[in-house]
């Protein structure tokens, strides 16, 4: 009887001794969560569309076909890019994702307009 009263004094101690030395938990004796890591998603890459000046199509044109393909450009802005394109040689429309970039500018060639796309950087 002795023995048995022994272990059960014994016991208690073991059980305390393991919960406070266990790993991975810390001194208030809650578990560490490992967290995932979350994925970070890269930004797509961006486009210029560039118009190229003309010596063919008019001005009011230019500007009325801008805003016809590229309904975010107000008048003051579509005017804006037909001068630089008109001064410089080439004008930047919009910037964008590749595939409106793409659409933007094959609808600006079928009217009559030089246009590429390259990419922003």
């Amino acid at each position: 009887m002795p023995e048995l009263d022994r272990m059960n004094r014994s016991t208690p101690c073991r059980a305390a001794l393991t919960a406070t030395q266990s790993p991975g938990r810390e001194s208030g004796g809650a578990a560490v969560m490992e967290k995932a890591p979350e994925r970070v998603r890269k930004p797509s890459p961006r486009y210029k569309v560039l118009l190229h000046n003309d010596p063919v199509n008019t001005m009011e044109y230019v500007v009325g076909t801008l805003r016809q393909v590229v309904p975010s450009l107000s008048e003051q802005d579509a005017i804006a890019v037909m001068l630089e394109a008109h001064n410089t040689g080439v004008g930047l429309v919009i910037v964008c994702d590749i595939e409106p970039a793409e659409f933007y500018s094959e609808t600006l060639k079928a009217k009559g307009l030089t246009s590429t796309i390259e990419p922003e950087s």
